[in-house]
């Protein structure tokens, strides 16, 4: 078997036009999940009553089914339920023309609260209550103690957890090719399917993930260590 290395130069470069729907699904994913969850997470930390059995059970649901079976559900399900709506509200615009870049952000979005509030829980919950208790003794209030001292804290608690997140969900990004969604691994797939060279797209694939997976791991390395000399000082303090 002989490899089509002219075409591999060629899409391997063309993979990287479509990096910004892979970002930009896992951006907005982790924008928007993390104030969600850690609301969440506080909720299940202080107990709250009617909260609690829903939110086991979201987090419960989502991390027990595959992400592709997420994607086929919500994506088959949720413009045929808005179509309904609208119609019923009489609205007249055509939910099947929206750009289906939209469902990912959604569906990505849930999932990664789900993720992140129990990230969060565990990392809030790791922090000595002793601090909390030290900022009521000088007059600080619970949102200003959270912001100033425990969060920054739990942040580094959180870091690792964080960092296999975001990896999982870039990597997961390469099943949106399923709603037409012209990620990396759509790209390359169209490319392939020219001179059905996918060997070489598949490669190239490849070798893209590992590139943008790495750059990933190396900011959060960077991230932790800045954040846990913050947490030094703050505790030598």
């Amino acid at each position: 078997m002989e490899l089509n290395y002219e075409f591999m130069a060629d899409t391997f470069f063309k993979l990287f036009h479509a990096l910004p729907v892979t970002l930009s699904i896992t951006f907005v994913a982790l924008l928007a999940a993390t104030p969600i969850a850690f609301l969440l997470a506080l909720a299940r930390i202080k107990k709250i009553k009617y909260l609690q059995l829903p939110i086991k059970l979201y987090i419960s649901l989502v991390r027990g089914v595959p992400m592709i079976v997420q994607i086929l559900v919500i994506y088959s399900l949720l413009p045929s339920l808005l179509n309904y709506l609208f119609k019923e509200l009489n609205i007249s615009y055509n939910i099947f023309d929206l750009n289906t870049i939209w469902y990912a952000y959604i569906i990505f979005t849930l999932s990664t609260c789900a993720m992140l509030t129990e990230v969060f829980r565990s990392a809030l919950q790791s922090i000595d209550r002793g601090q909390l208790e030290a900022g009521y003794s000088v007059g600080m209030s619970t949102w200003r103690i959270y912001l100033r001292i425990i969060i920054p804290q739990a942040l580094v608690v959180a870091l690792p957890s964080l960092c296999n997140i975001t990896v999982s969900i870039i990597k997961n990004t390469s099943l949106v090719f399923m709603m037409a969604v012209k990620d990396i691994t759509a790209v390359g797939k169209i490319a392939a399917s020219y001179g059905y060279n996918y060997i070489e797209a598949y490669i190239d694939v490849f070798v893209v993930y590992i590139i943008i997976c790495s750059v990933v791991q190396i900011l959060f390395n960077v991230l932790e260590k800045s954040f846990g000399r913050f947490r030094q000082r703050v505790l030598s303090n």
